[in-house]
């Protein structure tokens, strides 16, 4: 009998928890492991940036004190997310740290206050006056292609820099980064609906006020210098260069706005919309999760002669996604090399070996049914490829052999992988378009698992594409179809789209994978993805057709 009682008071008070405290202890514990995930990527990301200093000492890339001043305060940044993290884990246990670190703050701040004196330069500099010292003027991108152009003589279109001073003039005039800072104090950042309200103000804001008069004649007068050499008429493409982008951990891929054959006439008001994507949706996303103060992101607009591609694409001095692998990676379509960048399309695939001499190892033919092309007047479009071109290949293995051997070229330059955007034109002549540091990942190896869940314990949903960021992820599918449905998505999701397009980026430090049904590992949202850690699949074949919302799925 007393055993019995015993056993009775036991199932009582079993009872009693499964019914009151349950639920509760669920919770706790899925708030106490959400901080440790949170606790672990604030580390990582702080070990990375240190990580990367350290490079930038050895030399590896260019940089000014606009980086060192942006990299400590992310450092900071992510250390005091370690400590909240550390304080929600084990509350009352960590309080001290905080004490600390406000006085650590207190000995970095006066060396990393923005300096006054990053205000001072010219307006515009011609492409030929830039060097890799003027980083703070000219932002990275710019200052990449200049170095490409005149101490490697490689072939880099002619044009000019729009400057940090020349953006923080237009800003002041009319007192118009008051405003700016004045909504960017007042919203609420941590809600996407918010930011997104935030990025349409802003951005109307700037693209609606003028340009100080000496700025205007500044840029109007560089681009008749530049009618000179390209001839009268010239298109130009406006490419962003703002300071911090295109370094390597914060490439900014994708994030701001790049205007391709723009005229004389629309020449100011392209400029402005580059400006303006300072504050784009993905733009903004992108700086709060990294730490990144907006005031420490000036930005500079490379001006360069629009070139009239046959075909273009991405290249690889070596493979994304796999560390061991030393191949050069060529992605190639007809046309402009906007459908590579932005995802829209599938390229073409040459895998050359770094042997000498140097040979193509696979290629991968796909069908291109559209390309984009440059309007005889100005601007693009995109139009449909006949058959019988769209099945060629968009490259000789002549011209594919050339831009690898330039890509090596550029990677023993740079001292380091490179990411490179490039353009063939008629005659055979190649341009570097863009350069900067390649993100890479290290490939999970995916043979274990498929071996398990074929042999019965789980089921394989789909297979195929490409691996555009390695590793291996679970969560709710859910199937983003247009931009509205991102406001509605969920922590740990897996998202699924028809498209890789950039835009997507603000998702990806609260997505758990992502899968696409078009796309490369050489598009925007794949650099973003593997910048962010995160599992990416792309070009999957009825990905969003198959699968459906809510359905939970691993991606590895």
């Amino acid at each position: 009998m007393d055993l019995r009682r015993l056993f009775s008071r036991v199932k009582s008070k079993k009872k009693a928890l499964s019914e009151e405290g349950v639920e509760e202890l669920r919770l706790a514990f899925k708030a106490r492991y959400h901080s440790f995930k949170l606790l672990l990527s604030a580390n990582n990301r702080a070990l990375e940036i240190m990580a990367g200093m350290e490079e930038a000492l050895r030399g590896t890339q260019p940089f000014g004190m606009t980086f060192v001043f942006s990299r400590c305060t992310e450092v900071g940044t992510n250390v005091w997310r370690i400590i909240r993290h550390l304080d929600e884990l084990a509350p009352g246990k960590y309080g001290a740290l905080y004490e600390q670190f406000k006085e650590i703050q207190r000995g970095i701040n006066p060396f990393i206050e923005h300096k006054s004196a990053l205000k001072e330069g010219p307006l515009v500099i011609p492409l030929e006056s830039v060097d890799i010292g003027m980083t703070d003027q000219v932002g990275s991108k710019v200052a990449n292609v200049a170095e490409i152009k005149n101490r490697l003589l490689l072939k880099v279109p002619d044009g000019f820099s729009i400057t940090a001073h020349a953006f923080r003039t237009f800003m002041a005039h009319n007192d118009l980064q008051t405003e700016i800072d004045r909504q960017l104090q007042a919203a609420d950042t941590d809600r996407l609906d918010e930011i997104y309200r935030l990025s349409s103000s802003i951005q109307q804001l700037t693209i609606g006020s003028s340009l100080p008069a000496e700025l205007e004649e500044a840029i109007l007068e560089q681009y008749s210098y530049l009618e000179g050499s390209a001839g009268k008429g010239v298109t130009v493409a406006m490419r962003s260069s703002a300071l911090g982008e295109d370094m390597a951990g914060t490439s900014f891929a994708g994030q701001y706005r790049s205007e391709l054959n723009v005229s004389r006439e629309h020449l100011i008001h392209a400029y402005k919309e580059v400006v303006a994507s300072k504050y784009s949706l993905q733009a903004m996303t992108y700086r709060l999760n990294r730490g990144i103060r907006d005031e420490d992101v000036a930005m500079c607009v490379g001006c360069m002669r629009m070139v009239d591609a046959v075909s273009g694409g991405v290249t690889y001095s070596r493979n994304p996604v796999d560390i061991g692998d030393d191949a050069v990676i060529i992605n190639a379509v007809w046309g402009l090399p906007k459908s590579v960048v932005d995802g829209s399309s599938a390229p073409d695939l040459f895998t050359v070996s770094r042997s000498d001499p140097m040979r193509i190892l696979h290629k991968e033919i796909a069908t291109k049914e559209e390309k984009f092309v440059c309007y005889p007047d100005e601007g693009i479009c995109r139009m449909d490829e006949v058959a019988e071109k769209g099945d060629l290949p968009s490259l000789t293995d002549g011209q594919a052999l050339e831009i690898a051997r330039i890509a090596v070229e550029l990677e023993s330059f740079y001292g380091a992988p490179q990411d490179i955007e490039w353009a063939l034109e008629s005659d055979g002549s190649i341009f570097v378009l863009q350069c900067r540091p390649l993100q890479r990942r290290e490939r999970l190896g995916a043979s274990g698992l498929t071996r398990e869940w074929e042999n019965g314990r789980g089921g394989i949903l789909l297979k195929g594409g490409v691996t555009a960021g390695p590793g291996a992820a679970s969560g709710p599918v859910f199937i983003l179809k247009k931009e509205m449905d991102a406001l509605r998505f969920p922590e740990g999701a897996v998202l699924v789209t028809a498209q890789s397009l950039p835009r997507w980026a603000p998702l990806l430090d609260r997505a758990a994978a992502v899968v696409t049904e078009q796309g490369s590992v050489a598009g925007h949202l794949a650099n973003v993805a593997r910048e962010f850690r995160v599992p990416a699949l792309f070009g999957v074949k009825g990905a969003t057709g198959f699968l459906k919302d809510r359905q939970v799925v691993t991606v590895h």
